[in-house]
């Protein structure tokens, strides 16, 4: 059974960083990418980040050059790594296992076969 369990959320003034983790089981990490997207309320579910199996990464617009994504396949994990947030980066934010090994797609959740739970972040005074 694939699971997915991020880890990490909470809440955070503007300015501040956070490192949301995922640790995956269920599948061999190794042969997928994998993908850290957000939904805030009222909202639809946003790609945020992408890592492929080959370390190729991507980011959103909104987020490039203030997150990276990173993973740790020893210990099947995949992390996000957020800095200068904003009050607009508040969203849960979900992990997912990609259907293939690169990020064609990666911003479409179609392309992900399977998500995590979700953890808060919450940016505010």
């Amino acid at each position: 059974e694939v699971q997915l369990v991020e880890s990490g959320g909470g809440l955070v003034q503007p300015g501040g960083s956070l490192r949301l983790s995922c640790a995956a089981s269920g599948f061999t990490f190794d042969d997928y990418a994998m993908g850290w997207f957000r939904q805030a309320p009222e909202k639809d579910r946003e790609g945020v980040a992408a890592i492929s199996t080959g370390g190729i990464t991507e980011f959103s617009a909104s987020v490039k050059g203030r997150f990276t994504i990173s993973q740790d396949a020893t210990k099947q994990t995949v992390f996000l790594q957020m800095t200068n947030l904003t009050p607009e980066d508040t969203a849960v934010y979900f992990c997912a296992h990609g259907g293939g090994y690169s990020c064609a797609y990666w911003s479409f959740p179609g392309a992900y076969k399977a998500w995590g739970q979700g953890t808060q972040v919450t940016v505010s005074t």
